[in-house]
């Protein structure tokens, strides 16, 4: 009888997921808010609580995040982020300090502590490397030439969570600083050896795990990153810091194999995890954060704007290309949740997740909108403001000039 309730409960979920993701696809909107409040719905104090699957949903959000961070490993190859690391690490300190400080200034204000303040820091901070990359596209803007300004940004980001995600793990497991330190020095030496060997060795490695047959290639591949995120987090690295690594390392034909492979259960885990991370938030939790989330989502809105604006200028775009660029970066929307997600599992503070959930339902819709319309109303405010200038008078031509008398 449990087995049935919970196969009754989990198609039921992924039925409606399903439904939400096509309405979602219909009005080109990212699915992500949807999903959420899929979860709401269906958490303590929703309309539908579940029971049986709740466990069965957890380690399905477990496998999303480990997915997440695999597809993300395999879109670059080490090179490219070495080289990116090297030429763009000033926007990506600028990124760092303008969007991760005023979320761990309002975690303090609030109150929460020092780790609240980690965690709330790397929410802010993260942009949503799925939600722009769809922008950019609906947009056409693939080819304009602040894109790779804004990838480029996303690519240090998503760097950066290699150290970040660490750090985190060992706050909210209240490790010492003694283990905490070691914890940090394992996951910078695994990831800088992953970069070593990935960069001297990628195509062998790549070659061990290649296969022409799509289904081993899909087991190899898939309990490979599950294997070493195990270890990784048995290391208190952080499982999905291990399942990023492992997608660097591939490269080539095998990444491109393994990614159309793996898109289809990434999308569908990625689901289950949001509708887990809503399912662990109170609706009615989320009204006495709101004020606080949507001052913060316009505050760090602005910041990311400027962000995109000063990597831009940097690189030499045009002022319509720096406005654009910084509109682009606006959106969050997956790592923030998991990123949030690790500090609502081990019940660091309360109010972190309704706050985060709110966060990034405002700004999973703002973040289409001011990638379209940050440029031109930048452009109308700009022209706005300079002074009016006379016309100057038209020069009297021969036929009109006055004859002398």
């Amino acid at each position: 009888m449990h087995s049935a309730v919970l196969l009754i409960e989990f198609g039921s979920i992924i039925l409606g997921l399903g439904l939400l993701g096509r309405f979602a696809a219909r009005f080109r909107l990212s699915p992500i808010p949807l999903y959420l409040l899929a979860g709401l719905a269906f958490g303590e104090g929703g309309l539908l609580p579940l029971g049986a699957s709740e466990e069965f949903i957890a380690t399905g959000a477990e496998i999303g995040v480990i997915l997440l961070l695999l597809m993300l490993g395999l879109e670059y190859t080490a090179s490219d982020l070495v080289s990116n690391l090297k030429t763009h690490y000033p926007s990506g300190l600028v990124d760092c300090a303008l969007n991760a400080l005023p979320g761990a200034a309002v975690a303090l204000l609030l109150g929460w502590g020092p780790v609240a303040a980690v965690v709330l820091a790397g929410v802010t901070w993260i942009s949503s490397s799925g939600v722009i990359a769809k922008v950019l596209g609906d947009l056409g803007r693939v080819g304009n030439r602040e894109t790779p300004v804004i990838l480029s940004v996303l690519v240090l980001e998503d760097l950066a969570m290699a150290v970040y995600l660490p750090i985190v793990t060992a706050l909210v497991a209240g490790v010492g600083l003694m283990a905490g330190s070691v914890t940090l020095a394992i996951a910078l030496g695994a990831a800088g050896l992953v970069l070593f060997l990935a960069v001297r060795y990628g195509r062998l490695i790549s070659r061990f795990v290649s296969s022409d047959d799509p289904e081993k290639l899909l087991l190899v591949v898939l309990g490979l990153t599950i294997l070493v995120a195990g270890v990784a987090q048995q290391l208190q690295v952080s499982a999905a810091v291990g399942a990023f690594l492992v997608g660097i390392a591939l490269s080539g034909e095998v990444a491109e194999g393994a990614h159309t492979l793996l898109s289809p259960l990434r999308d569908l885990f990625a689901a289950v995890f949001f509708v887990f991370f809503g399912l662990h938030t109170d609706p009615s939790s989320i009204p006495p954060v709101l004020l606080p989330a949507l001052g913060l989502a316009v505050l760090t809105a602005l910041t990311k704007i400027a962000t995109g604006y000063w990597a831009a200028r940097r690189a030499g775009i045009s002022v319509k290309g720096r406005w654009r660029a910084g509109g682009a970066l606006v959106a969050r929307g997956e790592f923030s949740i998991v990123i949030a997600g690790l500090a609502v599992s081990a019940g660091i503070e309360p109010s972190l997740g309704p706050l985060a959930t709110a966060y990034v339902l405002i700004l999973v819709v703002l973040g289409p909108l001011t990638a379209r319309y940050t440029e031109p109303v930048a452009t109308w405010w700009s022209r706005r403001r300079e002074p009016h200038r006379p016309e100057p008078a038209p020069r009297a031509t021969e036929a009109e000039a006055p004859v002398a008398d």
